[in-house]
């Protein structure tokens, strides 16, 4: 037993270097037991020796920030104790024990457990797993490059590997949508703001928790008193943002708006006995509690663009009003490997929304970067972003600062402004601001056939004008923009080269009922000149299943794939039977893959040719019955 208590000794020293022990980080070590009810009550029957009673790791990790996430740790002196062959002899070996208890856990908690064995520094061994919350299976945890976690590392670093295990990361989402709708309740019945303001008081909310006093005291503060200290923690966190006096004067407004709301502050008769404290401490507490997390680990992922999707399926929203239809994360970053971007290139989103496109832009030029002076210039220089509506704006350029920058080229203005779009095309000279090369875009789609001079073709001309010569712009639009006759097809062709378009899944942006495109051009090249062929690809299985509670998501981990062969055969000019082909265009033409492809007679199948008879049946008799 004395053994053990040296084996235990290096552990505790192990964590000690990596950082464990501080006071700040929020890290609570228990030994042998927990303070945690749910581990308490988990963990009251989990004897090793299978007898009812209780039993404890020699370690119990838990973090303040995230309390669905746990790291053991069970410690056997020798090393020949270390696993055993079946993995079944919970007592004696140290693998064994750890995976005994993270079963156990697991129906609660995402655990990450370590197996620890040795009593010198040379002999020491350490096995790493991982078993996601409501799961039974383990995983060895692994390294970036794919080599097995055989040493003690820091908490970050485990939670941020443990973070994109595919099981763990859709459990997180799955959380976070739940979350989501419990808070539109919340804000809903308790709070009664409109609903442009809901998502406005999560970012809001978000760059207050920023604040290191607030987050500190925001629990002792009155109802009275809390929308006040709100308003000044975002205040003061816009003051810190490289950015124009008059571009954090236009954010601060919409927030100003939102901290004004009475509903927010002292709680009504009706309230007061759920929301003592008020319905803003609750708002804050519950996003504290659940969304931190989330953003500190997944910063491509658009939170606060969530949230705004979310709010709008649960009270109808304006996204029929506004032509508003939010991009899914996965085609944000589509674009990004469409466009092979790297630290030298130059984004432009001239219909920001929430950020996503910028987001996802930023994190895929990070990834190239080398030195933390990139960092720093793919950041402040290289992301361009317009928004028209200052609510909009406010919301992408709260997402930027919740990611540390991003934020200093975002501009509210109507990107048709003139003086706005001459300065992106011709940046100050002084500056390291670069004309941009790179475009993506969701513009915002027209709501009838009389909204000529806002349709979507001619936000993607407005984008493609403003791109450097050879520049690469992307947009994804509704499908009767390149079948339908346009005076907007003509106009573009005239200027820029038409390279690719993509026929997309018909239910991509589930719910809306928006069948898209994604469309490719080569800026300020007449497509008349170039002499080719446009690739047209049919992408309409992205391989994500509709899911009743979830929506659409990557049930069966396809995704990676599929977009790995579509970005080869775009990349390559491949032309395959039923899936992609190359034709010569012109604007009279209709730009879309099933104007084009060539039928794989091999597919069809004696259930899919009695559909489309039965379908053709029914369309005539429709057809006969009304006249």
């Amino acid at each position: 037993m004395a053994n053990e208590r040296i084996t235990e000794n290096f552990v505790r020293e192990f964590l000690r270097n990596n950082g464990y022990y501080k006071p700040e980080n929020g890290i609570v070590i228990e030994e042998q037991k927990s303070e945690i009810k749910r581990v308490q009550t988990i963990l009251k029957t989990a004897s090793k020796l299978n007898t009812g009673k209780n039993g404890y790791p020699e370690f119990i990790i838990s973090w303040n920030s995230d309390s669905n996430f746990l790291i053991i740790i069970e410690c056997k002196a020798g090393t020949k104790y270390h696993q055993s062959a079946n993995l079944n002899k919970p007592v004696d070996y140290a693998v064994d024990g750890v995976l005994h208890y993270a079963r156990h856990l697991s129906k609660e908690f995402s655990v990450l457990a370590i197996a620890a064995s040795g009593t010198t520094e040379d002999s020491f061994l350490i096995s790493t797993f991982l078993i996601p919350c409501g799961s039974q299976t383990h995983k060895q945890v692994v390294n970036e490059s794919g080599m097995p976690v055989n040493k003690i590392i820091s908490f970050d670093d485990y939670y941020r590997l443990a973070a994109f295990d595919p099981e763990i990361e859709r459990k997180r989402h799955q959380d976070l949508l739940a979350f989501a709708k419990e808070l539109h309740e919340l804000i809903w019945t308790a709070a009664k703001i409109s609903e442009e303001d809901k998502p406005l008081l999560v970012s809001g909310t978000l760059i207050a928790l920023m604040n290191r006093p607030f987050l500190n005291s925001f629990k002792f503060y009155g109802a009275e008193d809390m929308h006040k200290k709100w308003i000044e923690a975002i205040k003061d966190e816009l003051e810190k943002a490289e950015i124009p006096q008059a571009k954090k004067d236009t954010m601060l407004q919409p927030y100003a708006a939102v901290a004004g709301q009475p509903n927010l502050g002292k709680p009504d008769a009706k309230s007061a006995k759920k929301y003592p404290k008020g319905v803003l401490y609750e708002v804050i507490k519950e996003i504290n509690d659940n969304v931190w997390p989330f953003i500190s680990i997944y910063h491509n992922f658009d939170v606060v663009g969530h949230f705004y999707g979310e709010f709008l399926k649960y009270t109808g929203g304006d996204k029929k009003a506004l032509g508003i239809v939010l991009t899914p994360r996965h085609i944000t970053e589509l674009f990004c490997d469409l466009a092979n971007i790297t630290k030298k290139d130059t984004v432009l989103d001239i219909c920001a929304g929430t950020g996503a496109f910028l987001i996802s832009a930023m994190q895929a030029m990070l990834k190239t970067a080398v030195t933390e002076e990139e960092r720093k210039d793919i950041k402040k220089n290289r992301l361009i972003g317009i928004e028209n509506s200052p609510k909009m704006f406010a919301l992408a350029a709260s997402n930027m600062i919740l990611r540390g920058d991003g934020k200093a080229n975002l501009h509210q203005s109507s990107c048709f402004e003139p003086s706005l779009k001459q300065s992106i095309m011709m940046p100050d000279p002084t500056k390291q601001v670069k004309r941009p090369n790179i475009g993506f875009l969701n513009p915002p789609y027209a709501q009838s056939k009389s909204d000529a001079e806002l349709h979507e073709l001619y936000f993607v001309k407005e984008m493609l004008d403003i791109l450097c010569e050879g520049g690469t712009g992307i947009a994804i639009i509704p499908v009767n923009c390149v079948i339908s006759p346009n005076k907007a097809k003509e106009e573009i062709l005239k200027k820029h080269t038409l390279k690719a378009v993509m026929s997309m899944p018909s239910e991509l942006f589930y719910p809306v009922g928006t069948v898209t495109c994604i469309v490719i051009f080569e800026a300020h090249k007449p497509h008349s000149t170039t002499n080719k062929k446009t690739w047209f690809g049919y992408w309409r299985d992205d391989g994500f299943v509709k899911t009743k509670h979830l929506g659409r998501i990557d049930l069966n981990n396809e995704w990676d794939k599929i977009k790995s062969r579509w970005v080869e055969a775009y990349r390559n000019n491949e032309t395959h039977i039923g899936q992609s082909v190359t034709a010569y265009i012109t604007p009279k033409d209709e730009w879309i893959a099933e104007a084009y492809l060539e039928t794989d007679y091999s597919k069809i199948t004696q259930e899919d040719f009695e559909k489309v008879v039965k379908n053709y049946a029914m369309f005539k008799l429709s057809h006969e019955t009304l006249e």
